[in-house]
């Protein structure tokens, strides 16, 4: 593969929950790209599923941007405002903050539930860390971005649009989506530009654990969603990507307020997935 061009270099960014999953494939992008990313996440060492906040670093270096690893549990105010004070510190500037933090395997557990089914922690462990923490993180980055003109992204689903896992799950993915509309709002007199992207089905680490049937395929089922082929999934690099192609983008306030499909924009920037596709769950 040819090296890919470093379109991001001198720009700054914060990816957070960055150990493994989308977020991984997001700070990669970003730091093939040519940026310095600071990677978020409570991992230290590998666990159930592998990746640790560090990993993510060295294979930003290896690519050739600039990976930094921040030990930052979300749940923790103080600790995610003294990482944007350290961004000010080290670079005076932030150019992207992508909001990606999320509990996945927690939220796994309740996957194809009703409501009633559901119990009232997994409301808190969704909208804890995965909209709150956004709202955190975008309060304390927020002046850096004002200053920069910069980008915030918020990693959501097409679950805020039509019924996917559970009532819980749903309701999450809209208040992030409503977060950025209200985001690009408030910011309308700036030159910051907010957005939420909807990745599809994504081949994570954690899906990665799903076995081959006796055919090799590896398939998925989502209840009441049907049965799906993680041949065809997207990998966690195709919505970082999407991200880079956003950060690199000088009319990117055209899309300000709005959720994309990673696949749609994999069409209008000229994009494809690691082997060359573009991956489409719909």
């Amino acid at each position: 593969m040819s090296e890919i061009p470093k379109i991001l270099a001198g720009q700054v960014a914060v990816v957070t929950g960055a150990s493994r999953g989308i977020g991984k494939g997001i700070a990669l992008e970003l730091g093939a790209a040519g940026a310095t990313v600071y990677v978020t996440g409570r991992t230290v060492t590998p666990g159930h599923l592998p990746g640790t906040v560090a990993g993510t670093a060295a294979e930003i270096d290896a690519l050739g941007g600039t990976g930094i690893a921040v030990v930052c549990d979300h749940h923790d105010d103080a600790a995610v405002e003294q990482l944007f004070a350290r961004v000010r510190t080290d670079h005076g500037r932030l150019d992207v903050l992508v909001n990606n933090v999320y509990n996945s395997p927690a939220a796994a557990r309740w996957l194809g539930r009703k409501f009633w089914e559901v119990p009232a922690k997994a409301w808190d462990e969704t909208f804890d860390i995965g909209v709150r923490s956004h709202y955190v993180a975008s309060v304390f980055a927020a002046p850096l971005l004002i200053e920069s003109g910069g980008l915030i992204v918020n990693i959501s689903s097409p679950g805020a649009d039509r019924y996917m896992h559970n009532a819980v799950y749903g309701a999450g993915k809209t208040a992030v989506d409503r977060l950025t509309a209200d985001f690009a709002h408030d910011l309308a007199d700036t030159e910051v530009t907010a957005v939420s992207l909807w990745p599809g089905i994504v081949d994570t680490e954690l899906l990665q654990l799903v076995p081959a049937d006796d055919q090799g395929r590896r398939l998925v089922t989502l209840p009441g969603e049907g049965t799906f082929d993680l041949a065809t999934a997207e990998t966690p690099r195709f919505p970082g990507r999407a991200v880079a192609a956003l950060a690199a983008d000088p009319k990117r306030r055209t899309r300000t307020g709005k959720s994309w499909k990673v696949a749609d924009l994999a069409e209008e920037y000229d994009f494809t997935d690691l082997d060359g596709r573009i991956p489409r769950a719909d």
